[in-house]
């Protein structure tokens, strides 16, 4: 099979999965408990195609982060278990941060680190007062999910390669659908916030496993 065909086959299932979790999603439908794990079930078995062996340390931490992933989206179907699904995606940033970890720069500071604390920043200050007893947890996922999304960049500026930058891509639609989440929840509610989170968020795991395997091509 081709490149291209190993590629657009896996990205046509995944993503019928997800519009399938979105549709289910919008009507309520029970399908939703189906498909919304199903889908990131499927990026992980791809995820596992790409690797190269036990010993490729950073696709073994974005598998691991995937399964993290998948906990924290079974958890967040139900509304008691939010703060369970949010330490669930906590590790997975921690875990992807690993995997991208590249060190630091100096353009990597002031092009990409300094827009994200700026953008961090923001987002505190508009959810703080709605937080109540989730000021810490809720800071501490922000400084996760930006400081994996700055090492993503990192690597992309170091690598300058596709695969790099579909990481740093993917982590960019991350830290997008994070930021959703959290002003429909805790802010002011969005019209069709679920669709436009999954949707981000599904784009974003994607392009993180297909980092993985364009990395040896």
């Amino acid at each position: 099979m081709s490149i291209f065909g190993a590629l657009l086959s896996p990205a046509v299932m995944i993503a019928t999965s997800a519009i399938c979790a979105i549709i289910a999603g919008q009507k309520s439908s029970r399908a939703f408990y189906l498909f919304k794990p199903l889908t990131t079930v499927m990026i992980i078995l791809y995820g596992l195609l790409a690797l190269e062996s036990l010993n490729d340390r950073r696709g073994i931490a974005v598998i691991i982060g995937l399964l993290f992933s998948l906990l924290g989206d079974t958890l967040l179907m139900f509304p008691r278990a939010f703060v369970a699904g949010l330490a669930s995606f906590l590790v997975t940033h921690l875990l992807y941060s690993l995997a991208f970890f590249s060190g630091f720069s100096t353009g990597g500071l002031v092009f990409i680190a300094l827009p994200l604390v700026i953008y961090g920043f923001i987002m505190l200050l508009l959810l703080w007062s709605k937080l109540g007893t989730l000021k810490v947890p809720v800071m501490l996922y922000i400084l996760a999910i930006l400081f994996m999304t700055y090492q993503a960049g990192e690597r992309w500026l170091e690598l300058r390669d596709l695969a790099s930058l579909l990481a740093f891509s993917g982590t960019l639609l991350f830290a997008l659908s994070d930021s959703l989440l959290a002003f429909d929840r805790f802010r002011q509610r969005l019209e069709y916030a679920q669709s436009w989170v999954l949707s981000t968020y599904y784009a974003a795991q994607w392009l993180i496993a297909l980092s993985l395997f364009l990395r040896f091509r």
